[in-house]
């Protein structure tokens, strides 16, 4: 069911969420931290930004949304990093230096980029949007975009090559 509405053509939620889910789950799986599902980082951006009102009201619902979850990418990962703090400070105490820690939270080398980073690089290469696009759905300027881009690249370069152990460098 769609309806004319000045310039625009709105489309009812769920042919919008239908057509939108596929992209926004992509994106989702690239900027989501390890532990958290795409799914739910959608899901809850559809949720957060339904709860305001239909999604045909936004003059771009596939940009708001992509903000929403790259938010909620940040902030799972920051929970996960204090979770992970907390009981690396309680299993500290239980284990000597001696003691090989296995680091259940290494994954792949894209998904040891921060959040940003791997949200610049999808849009950029994947999505094929412009630094200028991208500045204005992340909130920061276009040289910092593509300042990013080309931070990420540089260490995903350095992590395919073995050269970097740590995601903090």
């Amino acid at each position: 069911m769609t309806h004319k509405v000045g310039a625009h053509l709105c489309q009812t939620d769920a042919d919008l969420v239908a057509g939108l889910y596929p992209g926004l789950r992509s994106f989702a799986s690239v900027v989501a931290p390890p532990q958290e599902d795409p799914n739910d980082l959608v899901q809850e951006a559809l949720l957060r930004t339904l709860r305001h009102g239909s999604l045909s009201r936004l003059d771009h619902p596939k940009a708001y949304l992509r903000t929403a979850i790259y938010h909620l990418a940040v902030s799972a990962r920051r929970h996960w990093a204090a979770e992970r703090n907390a009981v690396v400070q309680v299993v500290a105490r239980d284990v000597t230096l001696d003691d090989p820690l296995d680091d259940p939270w290494q994954v792949e080398e894209l998904l040891r980029l921060e959040p940003k980073a791997r949200a610049v690089l999808y849009l950029h290469v994947i999505e094929e949007m412009t630094y200028d696009e991208i500045g204005g759905l992340l909130g920061c300027s276009a040289g910092s975009a593509r300042k990013t881009a080309s931070r990420a690249k540089r260490r995903l370069g350095r992590l395919l090559a073995g050269e970097v152990d740590d995601a903090t460098t």
